[in-house]
């Protein structure tokens, strides 16, 4: 009884709701008066066109059975102006009552009643107990993908959402939200920021602005990561109290020209594991194009490791008959020196340089001019719109405004000679169109793509794509990173590195007898024995109870792990 009690005050009192109720008096009022002339209406022509009587009641019996349609027929007109007059107070009838009113009924009353109902579902504060959670401040692509990782892992996490019935409609696909506003304190102090492991504030610069400065008068100490659109903001975000501040698009530009094939032949690190770094670089351009894995003799002239080895935008484990071809993207670990030295292996004798081309001059395409640029690869920059590409005047070698789904724009800005198309506009369904176009043009082309949606990874490739970076997955990749004080290790994908011990099934098994990599997928990058982490790995390498798994692989071949060799769900903590 409180429940609805709390409902009708809530449905109530809301000001939009009660001006439906008086919408919905005054469609009644209007039933009402058109019932009255009907009535007498009825009267007049009984009397005076076909001589009966009838009283006051039964005009009204009459009008409302016919309006109705109920048409009991124990009333009924024998002339022509009577029954012509019945067939207007039918129409009426059913066009008021049958079609107008229950819809009415439902837009005033039923549906703001609804709406209540849900909004007083969600909750507006955390237990007193919460502890330990990260604080999510807008449901978008970043959260969704953040809020399944965090589920994975057994870490809390609530989400801020202001509408409370968008709350209650995410409460139903099993999501933790509160609702508030959150530009509110109260909103901060009801989801216990103080006890919060981080805030995430994942909004416009300006509103990230807002959100630091808001949470920062309930606690001074929660770490806040801000998602930066622009480097200029990254100052303004973090004089307003920002702990980290996260450029992602120009990261993503930058990760994006790492990928790209500029004719030089070099190792990019992507990231760190303590003090083993992960790199990877295009066999294109190597002596190694061709050979088995374990006839480019890396290991022994760097002393680096392959642990994997990208094909068309799939990762696949690394064993010593792997082959390398032209367009695979090799993944090696080894501690830095060890990268050093593979930089000279392949830099031997690479002195020609090639040109990419960057489809879009926004935030990311700009990022990644200014990457290549860097590197001494000669850069074309394509954009519809001419103010855009003037913004990259001095960093490109050539510049051209127009429409890149035009053949003949798209030769003359440079795509016969680039090696590397770049596909940077923030439209998937447009980088999906050019993919499919640019591989028409040029089979032997290296195409290189950004996605906003995880969603397209799919169509994009099957477009002709050879490699998909999303920038909902970095952003992901980037703010768990931080969650679990981790080195950010953006691989793309939705591949990610982490660490496991050895499930009991494997326990006194050579490494080469579990069959991980063909069971699973997953790449082994190392393993940590003794408190000691080990690249240099071996078939006969014997796996012990208090070691460790550190491994590369999507979300499902983890779960395919889960179920093959790990059934406990130790390899999840």
């Amino acid at each position: 009884m409180k429940f609805l009690g709390s409902l009708f005050a809530a449905t109530v009192h809301k000001s939009e709701t009660r001006q439906n109720l008086k919408a919905f008096v005054r469609f009644l009022v209007l039933l009402a008066v058109i019932t009255v002339v009907y009535a007498v209406v009825f009267h007049v022509i009984m009397e005076r066109v076909e001589g009966r009587q009838h009283s006051w009641v039964t005009g009204f019996y009459w009008a409302l059975t016919v309006m109705t349609t109920l048409g009991f027929g124990d009333i009924t007109f024998t002339s022509d102006i009577g029954r012509a007059f019945t067939i207007v107070v039918l129409v009426t009838g059913v066009v008021l009552l049958l079609l107008v009113l229950p819809f009415t009924f439902i837009q005033f009353f039923y549906a703001p009643w609804l709406e209540a109902k849900l909004r007083l579902r969600a909750p507006r504060a955390l237990p007193a107990g919460a502890h330990g959670h990260v604080v999510i401040a807008r449901w978008d692509a970043i959260g969704a993908g953040l809020s399944a990782r965090l589920r994975r892992y057994g870490i809390p996490y609530v989400v801020l959402e202001p509408d409370p019935a968008a709350a209650a409609r995410l409460m139903n696909d099993e999501v933790e939200v509160l609702t508030g506003e959150i530009d509110a304190r109260s909103t901060y102090e009801n989801v216990r920021l103080g006890a919060a492991r981080l805030l995430i504030a994942n909004c416009e610069d300006t509103t990230n602005t807002n959100v630091a400065l808001t949470a920062r008068e309930v606690s001074g100490d929660v770490p806040i990561a801000a998602l930066a659109g622009s480097e200029e903001s990254m100052d303004v975000l973090k004089l307003s109290g920002c702990t980290h501040a996260l450029p992602l698009k120009q990261w993503l530009g930058e990760h994006l020209a790492n990928r790209t094939d500029t004719g030089r032949a070099e190792a990019h690190v992507i990231g760190s594991f303590r003090d083993l770094q992960l790199a990877e670089f295009a066999v294109r351009h190597t002596p190694l194009a061709g050979r088995k894995v374990r006839e480019t003799r890396l290991r022994e002239m760097s002393g680096v490791n392959v642990v994997g080895v990208w094909e068309r935008g799939r990762l696949h484990p690394a064993y010593p008959d792997t082959p390398l071809t032209e367009d695979s993207v090799t993944v090696v670990a080894g501690r830095p020196e060890q990268i050093s030295a593979l930089e000279s292996v392949l830099q031997s004798g690479q002195t020609v340089a090639h040109p990419v081309l960057i489809l879009g001059c926004g935030k990311v395409g700009r990022a990644a001019a200014k990457a290549l640029h860097a590197k001494g690869a000669p850069v074309f920059v394509m954009d519809r719109l001419p103010a855009r590409v003037e913004r990259v005047r001095g960093i490109a070698d050539r510049l051209y405004a127009g429409d890149a789904a035009d053949r003949e724009s798209l030769m003359a800005a440079g795509l016969g000679e680039a090696s590397t198309v770049l596909l940077t506009t923030n439209d998937d369904a447009t980088n999906i169109y050019l993919a499919v176009f640019c591989r028409r043009l040029r089979p032997d082309l290296r195409i290189v793509s950004r996605v906003t949606h995880e969603r397209n990874l799919e169509s994009i490739h099957r477009a002709g794509a050879d490699f998909v970076l999303s920038y909902a997955d970095l952003g992901v990749d980037a703010l768990m990173s931080m969650v679990q004080g981790q080195e950010l290790v953006i691989l793309g994908e939705g591949i990610d590195l982490f660490s496991v011990p050895v499930p009991p099934p494997l326990v006194g098994r050579a490494l080469g007898e579990t069959g991980i990599g063909s069971r699973t997928g997953l790449s082994v990058v190392a393993v940590e024995q003794d408190g000691q982490l080990s690249s240099l790995l071996s078939s006969s390498m014997v796996l012990r109870a208090e070691s460790r798994l550190i491994m590369l692989g999507s979300l499902p071949q983890r779960q395919e792990f889960a179920v093959a060799f790990d059934p406990q769900g130790r390899g999840w903590a």
